[in-house]
């Protein structure tokens, strides 16, 4: 057993009631439930995503007034500079606001942040660096800039409004921006945009200029059609781990439709040099596409990706992915060699008792990697993780949490040994002298003891029913369907079936039988069961629990329920 279980309570009197409301299944309504949807309007909108359900976008606060300084920038002519950041998240924000401003008649220019000469965001640095490059009175800042308080002050000192679009944590006090858009500053109106990543957001700020432009009655807006960005909203939100529920369930649905059918031909070129031959879905983003366009940005510069993305020629387009994609294999071998270092050291001294959070650093560990390294430490220890690298006097790191451990909160805690750091309760960076990492370790482990009790420190499978395998049908499958897209917040659907029995002897599967296939009944249906990376000492026998994932499996024509194995334990 890899994991606690924690199955959802059943709730079959409110689950009757909601699905006769919607004329659902009462499985489909339990899992609805477990999502915190018990009424039937929000249920149904959940199933039904629907742009036009979408909120105002001047609900959100600041958006106002970064809608009055940009149209203005527009009447005075004013040159516009797009600062955003290096990963997939910032470059789609910065390639969706170049399509909108270009398109309504303003005069723009994007600059990019290099990762390792100008570290992250608004840097004196780059800032310095963006201005010599590309004079301007108007600067709007994209998946950066929420503790920028000192460049923003300078900025400001020389006649430079800055506009802010983010939405990571916020300093004390926030800095003196022109217009701060960001959800995490609380609304007097009643709305919550927090799920929003900055590509939603830059959405939104494309949806009230729009709207501004047609009240102005400009001609060029009369006709602008914002759905075909929605593709670069899909691959932005889905690559930033945000939750998948709210405003962003409305804008990953409908931009996985679109991403499907994009005939942008940078869009077509990542696609084919990653292969990506079935319906692009939330893994197919995550796990193929969003790598690559984080690669250039991991090791270098990620204008290479905004080039991607913009490109109009199909020649350039396949050109810039074949680099992308050879930047990707390169960032994979240094993310194995640095990932391996780690967990060498780790496991040498790690005592599971009294290790709460694991703090590494090393020499010339390429800081483009580190917060890669970091998320794939945390799933060997299931530690709060935080891994820094560089040269000189400053190193410059990634952290990632687990659930119960704030990580933006705990770096704050933290401040007397850090240069500088933000970021959120699950993800983080961070600045930091190399004398000070064996500190930064002992100060966020006696803080992690605080919090994180035994039972957080083991990860959770949160299984959604226990069903009988009869249930679990191909038209229940399809209805079930209705959830995606999974991710953040909505995860994939989790069943777990009691005292299960063998139908017939199991079988390793792969070149290096590391995968086992099962067929496993509970006297109500058979069902092939897939444990994937199994290893071979460890085998279900006798009477059993099994935790899994329900799958259509598509082989040769021929479709079969599967059930992807997530773990067992001997029957309850």
């Amino acid at each position: 057993m890899k994991y606690s279980w924690s199955v959802a309570p059943p709730q079959a009197e409110l689950a009757d009631v909601l699905a006769r409301a919607l004329s659902i299944s009462p499985l489909l309504a339990q899992c609805l439930i477990n999502r915190g949807l018990s009424e039937p309007e929000p249920a149904r909108r959940f199933l039904q995503p629907r742009l036009k359900n979408l909120s105002d976008p001047s609900l959100l606060p600041g958006m106002d007034s970064a809608v009055e300084r940009l149209t203005r920038a527009r009447e005075l002519k004013e040159p516009v500079v797009v600062f955003g950041d290096y990963d997939v998240d910032g470059v789609t924000s910065a390639a969706l606001l170049l399509e909108v401003l270009e398109q309504l008649g303003w005069r723009v220019h994007c600059y990019l942040p290099h990762r390792l000469e100008e570290g992250y965001g608004l840097s004196q640095e780059a800032v310095e660096n963006c201005l010599a490059k590309f004079p301007t009175s108007l600067l709007l800042a994209v998946d950066c800039g929420s503790t920028a308080v000192a460049p923003i002050a300078w900025l400001r000192d020389r006649g430079v409004d800055v506009v802010v679009l983010d939405h990571h944590q916020i300093s004390h006090p926030s800095p003196a921006a022109h217009a701060l858009v960001n959800p995490q500053i609380p609304s007097n109106n009643g709305s919550s945009f927090t799920e929003l990543c900055s590509v939603g957001i830059a959405f939104k700020l494309a949806h009230a200029l729009v709207k501004r432009a047609r009240q102005l009655g400009w001609p060029v807006a009369s006709e602008f059609d914002l759905r075909p960005l929605l593709d670069l909203v899909a691959l932005g939100t889905v690559a930033d781990i945000v939750p998948l529920t709210g405003e962003n369930r409305i804008l990953v649905s409908t931009g996985l439709e679109r991403l499907n059918r994009s005939q942008r031909p940078g869009l077509l070129a990542l696609r084919e040099v990653a292969q990506v031959s079935a319906p692009i879905g939330v893994y197919e983003v995550g796990f193929q596409l969003a790598p690559r366009l984080n690669a250039a940005g991991r090791l270098e510069n990620a204008l290479q990706a905004l080039e991607l993305l913009r490109a109009r020629d199909a020649g350039i387009a396949s050109s810039l992915a074949r680099e992308l994609d050879a930047q990707n294999r390169e960032r994979q071998k240094i993310e194995r060699g640095i990932f391996e270092e780690v967990v060498g050291a780790v496991r040498a001294r790690f005592n599971p008792q009294t290790d709460y959070v694991v703090v590494e650093g090393g020499l010339l560990w390429h800081v483009g990697v580190v917060g890669i390294v970091a998320s794939r430490v945390l799933r060997e220890f299931y530690r709060p993780t935080i891994i820094v690298g560089g040269e000189g006097d400053e190193w410059r790191g990634s952290g990632r949490s687990i659930e119960g451990f704030d990580l933006a909160a705990a770096l704050r805690a933290c401040d007397d040994l850090l240069v500088r750091h933000g970021g959120h309760a699950m993800a983080a960076g961070l600045t930091i002298h190399p004398g000070k990492v064996d500190a930064l370790r002992s100060r966020l482990n006696e803080l992690a003891g605080r919090t994180l009790h035994p039972d957080l420190l083991q990860p959770t499978l949160r299984l959604d029913a226990e069903v009988a395998l009869a249930d679990v049908t191909m038209d229940r499958l399809a209805e079930l369907k209705q959830l995606e897209p999974f991710g953040q917040s909505n995860p994939a659907i989790q069943f777990v079936g009691r005292r299960l029995t063998h139908h017939r002897p199991a079988q390793r599967m792969g070149k290096e039988q590391q995968h086992l296939k099962m067929w496993v009944t509970d006297g109500t249906a058979v069902h092939e069961a897939v444990c994937w990376n199994c290893p071979k000492t460890a085998e279900a026998a006798g009477r059993f629990d099994l935790a899994f994932s329900p799958q259509i499996n598509d082989f040769n024509g021929r479709s079969i329920v599967q059930l992807k194995v997530l773990d067992w334990a001997a029957a309850s």
